[in-house]
């Protein structure tokens, strides 16, 4: 319950920082496909070269997975369905006996129903999960940290000397 409290407030205090926007929905994107893709996957070791590469949010991309590792659970029956649609059409067979003879791919698990059905969903999603956690964060910037701001309590906490403090320090280590 701890680990769950924990993502959701570092997501919480990652909404409500100055990361841009596009940066945290690259994050939350390919947290979708980590969390769709088997963990020890050729598919996620390519998430994880993604993440480290280029300049992308950990934080939000690490609190999405496991957060999309549950709705992955309850799709598995809708991605064996897609998978084994897919595994079973004649007219893709030598093209998946051609894959399954290469020497890395194999290591994506294609072969398996709810790992390929899992992966066309998130490959078809993927645009959908990104401009909608766009907007929503764009969204929630607007309204809820706005609203948030001009509270009497936000007001008050912000002229503590320690509150002070500790923008100095934030600005400054950054």
């Amino acid at each position: 319950m701890s680990l769950l409290l924990k993502q959701l407030f570092s997501l919480i205090k990652l909404l409500n920082s100055e990361t841009g926007t596009t940066q945290i929905a690259s994050g939350v994107s390919l947290g979708f496909i980590l969390g769709m893709s088997p963990l020890f996957s050729l598919q996620s070791l390519l998430v994880f070269l993604l993440l480290f590469i280029f300049r992308i949010q950990l934080g939000a991309a690490f609190a999405s997975a496991f957060f999309f590792k549950f709705i992955a659970y309850l799709l598995d029956p809708v991605c064996h369905d897609i998978g084994n649609t897919l595994l079973q059409k004649k007219s893709l067979e030598p093209l998946f006996t051609h894959l399954y003879n290469l020497p890395i791919i194999p290591l994506t698990r294609f072969n398996n129903t709810i790992v390929l059905g899992s992966g066309v969903l998130a490959i078809l999603f993927l645009p959908i999960v990104f401009i909608g956690s766009t907007l929503l964060i764009k969204k929630y910037r607007k309204t809820v940290v706005a609203r948030f701001e001009k509270t009497k309590l936000w007001k008050a906490i912000k002229a503590t000397s320690l509150y002070q403090w500790y923008y100095r320090y934030e600005r400054f280590n950054g």
